[in-house]
């Protein structure tokens, strides 16, 4: 197993600068999931981890070994790719054998380290087949075998489902998580997908144009955002916003929105924060209460079965209002909503910065 620590990592094509002094420290069988939109710098930092891409600066180490200059093959990584890149004549036993054999490790020294992982990964009976005749949650599995045997101390996945369909990424999300729980060995998963990091990671590393804005465990990245775009990028609907302005006055202190809807602050929780600001509220669709003070006119009703997704606009923005039950209401329905103050977020509208109401 190996530790990895990235200290002002950065990446540069010509004058183009495309990771900008990344620091992050990644600890010894700790599942570490990079997550942001396309193009926000994951995959390259990924292949700068393992050796598919030259460090334009900083330092890289791996298992205590500086690894700036490490081929590859020398640091001891396992890369799982989004196309399962197998062998489309070698048997699944083959292709797993394949990396051992061009490494010139005899058979009985590697045949029980590719039953094993047969075994592990659900493969036994498929040894014989070709890639074609499996599914494509097999082929990944294949994929992945074919990591394990290599003994890595450090396994690499980047977007290894966003070819799978629903069903099987869910499947495969519970696969890849159950294997690290057996190995401990440490794994660096890159996606673009939220629920993906949510659901796997032990700590998620939030990134955006080649920065990193955030890092800390699923919830607390979930319940404490720190901006305004990590506060956007993870949930599912996203947090409903909306931008106003604090006012104090004889009722007290109030964030004024763009409709005129007055939002209550409590005293004294907004030191930071003086009157005349642009302040954006944020709230995620579950913490919305029916029957409030704000003004909602339902435009749009999805019902997933477990839940029921109410759209609509307040200032200006569309909100998203979920609810477990299933409301008796039709689009063009008027009704109230209430912001519980526990769950309120509040963010400097142009730094985009948390503003605590602790």
């Amino acid at each position: 197993m190996a530790a990895v620590q990235l200290n002002g990592i950065y990446k540069r094509y010509g004058d183009t600068q495309v990771v900008h002094g990344v620091d992050l420290d990644i600890e010894d069988g700790e599942f570490v999931v990079l997550v942001g939109p396309s193009g926000c710098g994951k995959t390259t930092l990924m292949r700068m981890i393992a050796g598919l891409e030259d460090i334009s600066g900083g330092d890289l180490t791996i298992g205590g070994t500086r690894a700036n200059a490490l081929p590859p093959q020398q640091r001891n990584v396992s890369m799982v790719f989004q196309s399962y890149a197998l062998y489309p004549h070698l048997s699944v036993y083959d292709n797993i054998a394949f990396g051992p054999r061009i490494r010139k490790e005899r058979e009985d020294a590697f045949k029980p380290r590719i039953e094993a992982a047969a075994k592990m990964l659900n493969l036994s009976s498929y040894l014989e087949r070709l890639p074609r005749a499996l599914s494509g949650g097999q082929r990944q599995r294949v994929a992945m075998g074919r990591a394990v045997v290599r003994e890595p101390s450090l396994f690499l996945f980047d977007e290894p489902l966003s070819n799978l369909d629903a069903k099987l990424r869910v499947q495969m999300r519970t696969e890849i998580k159950a294997l690290h729980q057996r190995l401990r060995n440490t794994v660096v998963y890159v996606t673009h997908d939220q629920i993906e990091a949510m659901t796997m990671a032990d700590r998620i590393v939030v990134m955006n144009a080649g920065r990193i804005e955030q890092i800390g465990r699923p919830l607390d990245l979930y319940d404490k955002p720190g901006n305004l775009f990590v506060a956007s990028f993870l949930g599912s609907p996203s947090m409903n916003f909306a931008e106003g302005t604090v006012v104090s006055d004889a009722r007290g202190t109030a964030l004024v929105l763009e409709d005129g809807v007055r939002v209550a602050m409590p005293e004294g929780k907004l030191p930071t924060v003086q009157g005349g600001s642009r302040v954006t509220l944020g709230i995620r669709p579950e913490h919305v209460e029916p029957g409030g003070d704000v003004p909602f006119t339902v435009d749009v009703i999805e019902s997933t079965g477990a839940e029921t997704h109410m759209y609509g606009k307040i200032s200006s923005s569309t909100w998203c209002v979920t609810t477990r039950a299933r409301p008796q209401v039709e689009p063009g329905q008027r009704m109230t909503l209430g912001l519980p103050l526990a769950h309120l977020h509040l963010f400097d509208t142009g730094s985009g910065k948390r503003l605590d109401l602790d």
